[in-house]
């Protein structure tokens, strides 16, 4: 956890209501995290804090992308991740995390966000990724079923194909 203790937001000690933070999340980030969903990357993180009543707002900035597996060639591709997010932080007795609002205790007055930073980038991907038009190696995958195609088949396959499109 030594490599994120960067990633450490100083609640309790913040010098004015508002207080900005620059990162750059790359590979060791992702490491260091050991999350599932994304290993590789090299993304501009901007986080402002901004005291308020009783709480504080924190806004990301993300800029940047991630390398994915594409779902049609399994190749790996870049992935454009470019998002704003709100995390409200409030100082309390014990640390919960209620989705929008985190609470941590007093006595430590800082906040880690390297796993909430790591979540924002993990929800921004979407379910299916596939490579833009043009380097894909679906086309190779296409080519082969397309040569597939002009095979001879079995006869019997044939009557049955007939039935299917005869709805």
């Amino acid at each position: 956890m030594e490599k994120l203790d960067s990633y450490k937001v100083n609640l309790k000690g913040m010098p004015s209501d508002t207080v900005s933070y620059q990162w750059r999340v790359d590979d060791d980030f992702f490491s260091a995290v050991q999350g599932p969903e994304v290993q590789h990357g090299s993304l501009d993180v901007a986080l402002r804090v901004k005291r308020t009543s009783g709480a504080y707002e924190l806004t990301f900035q993300l800029d940047g992308t991630v390398k994915v597996q594409c779902d049609r060639c399994m190749e790996l591709m870049d992935l454009p991740i470019q998002t704003q997010c709100e995390l409200r932080v409030k100082l309390g007795d014990d640390f919960s995390d209620d989705g929008d609002l985190v609470t941590i205790p007093y006595e430590d007055g800082t906040f880690n966000v390297a796993w909430n930073l790591y979540e924002m980038i993990a929800l921004e991907i979407p379910l299916r990724h596939v490579h833009a038009d043009g380097p894909c190696a679906a086309q190779d995958v296409e080519e082969a079923s397309e040569a597939d195609s002009q095979k001879p088949t079995d006869s019997r396959w044939d009557e049955l194909k007939k039935l299917m499109t005869n709805k």
